[in-house]
Order: structure tokens, then C-alpha cells, then sequence
């Protein structure tokens, strides 16, 4: 289990991880929140249904991935938390659409 070492401070930061009030510090990753707050298991992989947590928590290994509003493929490691904040776990690959809208099959 996870703990803060630093004392709360006296305005946290409300986030919802799948209907569950997760209670964050000001300048806290999202990871580090969740984490702190007894969520271990971020995604869950496509090919075997592995579930996966942080591993390296600067960006590197993609353990982390979360769906935050709605937006899949998010690095819970490297994105600060923000009041009222909506995270899931991402449930296997999620499809990547470029800002245009369109996706590139390359056909």
C-alpha cells in the first residue's frame, strides 16, 4: 500500500476514478493520486486481459495508460490532477484518431 510521506494539505483535490472519490494533494499525478488512494491496477492489456500499474512513473513504460474525460491513452504518470476529473481504466488498445478527425488506413 501505497502513503504520502508529506503532510495533507487542507484543500484537496476531488477526483472520480470509476465512482469512487479519490482524494488528491495540489501538484499530485494523477498516478501518484490513485496510488496513494489504493488503486494499483490502471489498464488492463489487450492481448491476454493482464492487468497493469505503474512501473516507472516518468513517462517511460506505459503502464499507466487511463482514460481521463473521456480521452484514451493517457499517461496517469505524467498529467497533473485537476479538480473534477473523471478516470477509468483503459480496457485493452483504444483507437487513436489524429486532431483532423479522420483515421489514416493507408490506403
Amino acid at each position: 500500500m501505497f502513503r504520502r510521506i508529506s503532510k495533507p494539505q487542507t484543500n484537496p483535490i476531488m477526483l472520480d476514478f470509476e465512482g469512487q472519490t479519490i482524494y488528491a494533494q495540489p501538484g499530485e499525478t494523477i498516478a501518484a493520486a490513485l496510488l496513494a488512494g489504493g488503486v494499483n491496477k490502471f489498464r488492463v492489456t489487450q492481448e491476454k486481459g493482464s492487468e497493469r500499474g505503474p512501473f516507472c512513473m516518468m513517462g517511460v513504460c506505459f503502464e499507466c495508460l487511463v482514460v481521463i474525460d473521456e480521452q484514451p491513452n493517457q499517461q496517469a504518470c505524467q498529467i497533473l490532477v485537476e479538480p473534477g476529473m473523471k478516470v477509468r481504466r483503459q480496457r485493452g488498445a483504444a483507437e487513436v484518431v489524429p486532431l483532423g478527425g479522420e483515421v489514416d488506413h493507408g490506403l
